[in-house]
């Protein structure tokens, strides 16, 4: 934007210095309100001064609103040499808070990111067939008075979701659609949160939930009714509890930490659920990096070794499928975040 101040010099030398102003409207991503103020002598206007943007690598988030730039120009008659200056005067003014206010009421009352009876039906049977498998567990380890193995078999199960979380949001950012066979709905939602990342703050819970829950319950459920080892049920709740709430995991990474509860921010902080700043690298350029949603514990072995971008370079020259992260992403691909009132 400041780029374009000298071309604009040249208009205002030629009209009066009483009436000289202008108007630049853009639109720009921004945080923090700017005041700039510049002083050019008319004595020495052919020094056209330069200007350099600086890139900002904040891991803060930024929200992408139109934002208008007003300048006015005035003089100054008591410079030394006896020469009026110009002054331009730069100020940024944000969209007003009702505004906002109302855009975040629409969206909150958006149909898609309610939860419905069908939803709450799946996230409770989910629970059920969880709660059965922790129950038939902790039964059977008493019974025989064995602790280590399922405690061991549980702790192996929350690392191992984690990777399990990473591939399979992987594989839904980077292949299919939404006529994708069974997951077509979630790679057209996922696509849909590179664009409006914030707006996983405003599903509510069983609607965020009901699809992993519907997977879980009809995954656990069999092994409930046929296994009776107390390691292997262990393993297998911890995994798919884990799973299941990877993408109220995910939306909490995308809270802001006024708002989270205590408890969360303590467990984000303590590398136990993913971090608000390590997940929020993901919705950066190039996108295709820090996938782990439940503790994210695995992003940084996996980003360090390419392991992702050797699967990739593996399904193209096996099945000549190009993933999306080999595409420059769209200008929609941006990190927008909404602004706390």
């Amino acid at each position: 934007m400041l780029s374009t101040l000298p071309q604009n010099l040249h208009f205002l030398q030629q009209q009066p210095l009483s009436s000289s102003k202008f108007c630049i409207n853009f639109i720009s991503s921004y945080k923090h309100l700017v005041l700039i103020q510049t002083m050019y002598s008319l004595g020495q206007h052919k020094y056209l001064p330069s200007f350099h943007h600086q890139s900002c690598t904040s891991n803060s988030l930024l929200y992408k609103a139109r934002v208008y730039c007003t300048t006015t120009t005035t003089t100054n008659s008591k410079s030394r040499s006896g020469n009026k200056e110009l002054a331009i005067e730069q100020r940024l003014v944000l969209p007003a808070p009702t505004a906002v206010a109302a855009t975040n009421r629409l969206i909150e009352s958006d149909p898609s990111l309610q939860s419905t009876w069908p939803h709450r039906a799946w996230v409770a049977a989910g629970c059920t067939t969880l709660l059965i498998s922790i129950g038939q567990s902790t039964k059977i380890a008493a019974d025989l008075h064995m602790w280590v193995e399922p405690i061991i078999a549980g702790y192996v199960g929350y690392i191992l979701a984690d990777l399990g979380s990473g591939i399979y949001h992987w594989g839904i950012d980077n292949y299919g659609d939404g006529s994708t066979p069974f997951v077509g709905s979630q790679i057209e939602a996922f696509q849909g949160h590179h664009k409006l990342p914030w707006t996983i703050t405003k599903r509510q819970f069983a609607n965020n939930l009901h699809a992993l829950a519907r997977a879980v319950t009809f995954t656990v459920l069999p092994i409930n009714l046929v296994c009776h080892d107390p390691t292997v049920h262990a393993f297998v709740a911890m995994f798919a509890s884990c799973i299941m709430f990877s993408q109220q995991f995910h939306a909490w990474a995308h809270g802001t930490k006024s708002r989270l509860p205590r408890l969360v921010v303590a467990l984000q902080e303590a590398g136990v659920l993913v971090s608000r700043s390590q997940h929020g690298a993901h919705h950066r350029p190039p996108y295709n990096n820090n996938y782990c949603v439940v503790s994210g514990v695995w992003n940084e072995l996996l980003d360090e070794h390419k392991v992702f971008e050797a699967m990739e370079l593996i399904l193209y020259f096996t099945l000549g499928v190009r993933p999306r992260s080999w595409s420059e992403p769209t200008s929609e691909w941006l990190e927008e975040t909404e602004i706390p009132l």
